[in-house]
Parts: C-alpha cells; structure tokens; sequence
C-alpha cells in the first residue's frame, strides 16, 4: 500500500471532522467533562490537540525556532502536557474550538507544500515530513477517543485507522528504549481485521511471537486507550506480551497507560461497521 503525505493529510482532515462533530455542541459546562485521562477534561483534550498542531507547523516553518522553544518547554519537566493544559484552562468552549480549527488549518496548509521525506524536529527523535502528519492524525483518533468515551459516544471506525495501526508497529523500538529496555531481536507478526474487511499485516508469516484481532481493538492498545485485557486481543509468545503492555505510539515520557475496567463505556468490539 502506497501512503503519501496528500492522503494522510485528506484523512487527517476527515478524522478532524469526526472531532469536531463530537463536540460542536458543547457549553462552556460541557467541554468542561472530565475524561478517561487523569486530570484532563474535554478542553483539555482540544487544547493540546490545537497546542501541538501550532507548534508541528513551527517544526516545519521554522526548525530552529522550534528546537530553541521545545529546549525551554522540556527543561521544565516531563510534565510539559499538564501544564500546556493548566495554562489554557481558562478558555471557553467558542475559543477551545476556534483555536483548534486556526491550529488544524494552518498545520494541513503548511503540510501540503512539504516534500515528505523532509526531515523536521520533535519532542522526541526527529521525523519526517509524512510521519509526523500521520503522529497528528494518531493524536486526534487517540485524544477524539477520550473525548468519545467522555461524552458516551461510540465513534465508527474506519480504514484510517491503518495509519494508527502502523505507527503502532513501527513505534515497537522506540518503546523499548524509553523504557530502557534492549530492543528484542524476536520478530513479533501483527495481523488485523480493518474495519472494511481487509486484513493488514506486519511482520514476518512464520513468526512465533504474534498479535492478532481487530484494528480497533489494537490501536486502542498501541494509544494507551484501553488496557489489552479490555480487548479482544490474542497475544502469543513472551516478547509480544511484554511489547504490548508497553505499547505508545506518542512522543514524550512513558504514558501510565489505562488500568484493566478503566473505561467503563463500550466501544464497537468487533471494529467493523
């Protein structure tokens, strides 16, 4: 399958619709919901959406510029997302969503101009130009989760979630090294059921360690958005069962994860519409 920086960006876009749907409704009281995420409520979710889309635009516009502002950010914790929420915790519903479409906007538009092998800087090691719209489109599926399961709603899942997925299993090393892990040598094989039916795949055939189900099921996993035991997972062979326990697609300090039973409200188990 050929993925291109023009389709990641048309399904990130997609995925903000979704998002943006969820909660074009809500008051100042309701975007005020807390959320699975300890601490965090809706704005929560929305501000940091539309904090890291402005400065993944900056990443690109002005490299340097970045590096010099993420120095400052990071020298003051690993606790930099907290904050970013603590200090925009005063806005309104109209602003939270006004900010995060300009945010949205601006990151598609920038993003489009781009050559996709174009290397830009991050919070954690650099990525490209392609990998770091398609950690955008991960950020708004995961955060659009929280903010789902806050809300009682059940989004349908769709075939966008194979960039999800992918970063899942190419995110396999570098979840090792944050945990100051080896990275293992054991090939781990991921099979999945799309949402449309399509079965994606990764990993070697013959592989002993493996980890198979639907897409939904494994993306919520790989985004620390559901626990594995809360899924319909099957995990297979001692290396697959210690990746997926800690499994992060996102930059930064290594997530807590979700504790098993943590999100009460069902999601589609079967990933299929």
């Amino acid at each position: 399958m050929t993925v291109t920086l023009d389709g990641v960006l048309d399904d990130l876009v997609a995925e903000t619709r979704v998002l943006a749907d969820l909660v074009a409704a809500l008051d100042d009281d309701g975007i005020a919901t807390p959320t699975p995420a300890a601490g965090w409520d809706v704005r929560d979710q929305l501000t940091h959406l539309a904090y890291f889309d402005e400065t993944a635009t900056q990443a690109a516009a002005d490299p340097e510029g970045f590096r010099r502002d993420a120095d400052v950010l990071v020298a003051g914790g690993t606790d930099f997302p907290d904050r970013i929420a603590a200090e925009h915790a005063h806005l309104g519903a109209d602003e939270v969503r006004a900010w995060l479409d300009r945010a949205r906007s601006a990151f598609v538009g920038t993003f489009r101009g781009l050559d996709p092998r174009t290397r830009l800087p991050w919070y954690g090691p650099e990525m490209s130009a392609l990998s770091s719209a398609t950690a955008r489109l991960m950020e708004t599926w995961a955060h659009g989760q929280d903010v789902a399961d806050a809300l009682g709603a059940v989004r349908e899942p769709s075939d966008r979630l194979r960039h999800v997925a992918h970063l899942g299993v190419r995110t396999f090393g570098f979840v090792y090294t944050l945990h100051e892990r080896p990275v293992p040598a054991t090939p781990v094989r991921v099979e999945l059921d799309a949402p449309s039916g399509a079965r994606w795949e990764w990993g070697p055939a013959d592989a002993a360690d493996r980890v198979t189900g639907t897409a939904l099921d494994f993306c919520l996993t790989v985004t620390q958005r559901r626990h594995v035991s809360d899924t319909a997972l099957v995990v297979d062979g001692p290396v697959a069962t210690e990746w997926i326990s800690i499994a992060q697609t996102f930059a930064g300090a290594p997530g807590p994860g979700r504790a098993p039973g943590a999100v009460p409200v069902p999601h589609n188990p079967g990933g299929r519409p």
